[in-house]
Order: structure tokens, then C-alpha cells, then sequence
């Protein structure tokens, strides 16, 4: 996932209902899949180098395009910002992530994922002093209860597992969403007004450079196999740069509100696609933990409100 909304002036239009609806459960699956494909591949090509491939290809895939669009000048202008932003909303999330499917499940990890906005918010809170107001508060508290329930079991851990494992691999989850929440406010202070597909780009250049020395030193002395080579071109192509443009491409036409609630598919196809190809168990208290977190992703984003009792006559 690309984190938060980025920094893009979105016009005032009326969205197109049914246009936006097959992009945003278009970007869920995507989304969603990108925890399967990550799941495949980080154990063969270990951490670092699953996430510097992905980001590599992403980078291949996407430079083209914007060549075509005529955006090279922009992204040479504007090349710092993206690319140390690319640094926190891709190289770094991507990593941790690899790292926790080491020892969690598809599932559990999307499932913190989904706590990217709430992070988002606190980031946002620190950075520009955009205090949220006190249904937000109130949904943020929900939220981070729902991790701690999550993350006071051993749910969803690979059979290998422990609990010391889990621990880790959850605050690696955490870690990346944190970076997420980083990287948007980034975006919305350096890179407000310059084209998506440059940030994009951009953005995956960046990651790849980062993460190309550490990939190196630490490259597998066993040639993954072309089951996981493939998944790693399905999250490079498919997860990250297709689904980029697809997420813009929401923002523009249903606007960043609406595009946010791709936060809540997101987790319900990675579960799916656990269960169906990987044969993951899904337990009634990580479904518990989720709607405790969706509730509070919900309320903390402000795309629910709690109201105010009306007062008495």
C-alpha cells in the first residue's frame, strides 16, 4: 500500500459512482495480493532483497510511462524530495513487512496495514499541529486498543513460530505503517502540486537505490525458485505500479476521502487469498481484532462521526 493521500490538488467534481467503485475494489485486490506475493517470496530471497526487487521492477515498470507522459523534467526538478520520500513509502515499509510474513500470516499482516491512516493522523498531529478532533481521538484510542488485542495472542503465526517472534513481527508491521504515516505528510509538505506519476516514480527509484547495497550483501546463495521470481514481478508490475495509478487515478475522480476506504478491502482479500492458496487459518479473534481496528480506522479518519446528543427541549 502507498500510505496516506499524497499532496494532489483534486478538483471539485462530481464523481462518476460506478467509475470509481471498480477502481477502488480494483486497488483493494491489488493491494491485497501484494501480502500473498510478499508471503511467497520473502522466504527465498530473505527481507532486503524481496523489497529492493519489488521496488526495482516498480521503478522499470513506471519510468516509461512517465517518459511518455512528458513528466522527465518535472521528476529532475523535483528528484530529492521524491526520492527520499520514496525512501519511507516504499524501501522501508516494503522490508519490514517481508520481514514479518516471515513469521506471520497474509491476513494478520493486512490487518495492520490497515492502521496506516491512524498513524497518518498522529503524523500529521505532530508535523502540522492538525489536532484531530475528539471523534477522531476517540477513534484512534479504538484502533491502537484493537493492535494490542492483536497482538496479545499468538494469532495468525506460521507453525514454526513463538511468541517472541510475533512480537517482532507485529512492531515491524507497526514500523511500516508508521512510515507510511511519515511519508504522506512528507508528500503534502514537499511535493504538493507535482504530477503523481513523477512522485511515483520517483519514489521507486529512490527505494531501489536505497535498498540496492543492502539487497546485494545480503542476496540468497540460492537462486529462489521461478515461483518466487514470479511473485516478486506480480508485486512490482501489479502491486506497486499498476496500483499506483490506480490510486490516483481514485483521488482523482472520488476524491482522497473516498479513496482512503481502500484501507478497508484491503484486508479482507489478503485474507481471502491466504485461505485459498496458502491455506491460512483465520481465528475468531483476529476477525474480533479487526473490526475493532476497522472501527477505529473508520472513526479516526473521520469518515464516521460520532454525534453529539441532541439537547433536551
Amino acid at each position: 500500500m502507498s500510505g496516506a493521500v499524497k499532496g494532489v490538488a483534486v478538483a471539485a467534481v462530481e464523481p462518476n459512482p460506478r467509475r470509481w467503485l471498480i477502481d477502488l475494489v480494483l486497488l483493494g485486490a491489488l493491494w491485497g495480493a501484494s501480502f500473498l506475493f510478499m508471503r511467497i517470496a520473502a522466504p527465498e530471497f530473505g527481507a532486503l532483497p524481496a523489497a529492493a526487487v519489488r521496488v526495482g521492477i516498480a521503478a522499470l515498470f513506471l519510468l516509461p510511462l512517465l517518459l511518455v507522459r512528458g513528466h522527465g523534467p518535472t521528476l529532475a526538478r523535483h528528484w530529492k524530495a521524491t526520492m527520499l520520500i520514496g525512501v519511507f513509502n516504499s524501501g522501508i515499509p516494503f522490508a519490514l513487512f517481508c520481514f514479518a510474513l516471515l513469521t506471520i500470516n497474509t491476513g494478520l499482516a493486512a490487518v495492520l496495514n490497515a492502521t496506516v491512516p491512524m498513524f497518518g493522523a498522529l503524523v500529521a498531529w505532530a508535523w502540522f499541529k492538525d489536532r484531530p478532533d475528539g471523534s477522531r481521538i476517540v477513534g484512534l484510542m479504538i484502533g491502537f486498543a484493537g493492535v494490542a488485542m492483536l497482538a496479545s495472542r499468538s494469532a495468525g503465526l506460521h507453525s514454526s513460530a513463538d511468541g517472541h517472534d510475533a512480537m517482532w513481527a507485529v512492531l515491524a508491521c507497526l514500523g511500516a505503517c508508521m512510515s507510511y504515516g511519515i511519508s504522506a505528510s512528507a508528500s503534502r509538505r514537499f511535493l504538493g502540486g507535482i504530477p503523481p506519476l513523477a512522485t511515483a516514480t520517483g519514489s521507486q527509484i529512490g527505494a531501489t537505490i536505497v535498498l540496492a547495497l543492502p539487497a546485494l550483501w545480503l542476496w540468497p546463495a540460492q537462486m529462489p525458485s521461478s515461483r518466487a521470481w514470479l511473485a516478486l514481478i506480480a508485486l512490482g508490475v501489479a502491486c506497486t505500479g499498476l496500483a499506483y495509478i490506480l490510486f490516483f487515478r481514485l483521488i482523482e475522480h472520488a476524491g482522497p476521502a473516498r479513496a482512503l476506504t481502500v484501507t478497508f478491502l484491503v484486508p479482507v482479500f489478503a485474507v481471502l487469498y491466504g485461505t485459498v492458496f496458502l491455506d491460512e487459518r483465520i481465528t475468531q479473534w483476529m476477525l474480533i481484532c479487526a473490526a475493532v481496528i476497522v472501527c477505529g480506522v473508520a472513526l479516526s479518519t473521520g469518515i464516521v462521526k460520532l454525534r453529539r446528543p441532541a439537547a433536551a427541549l
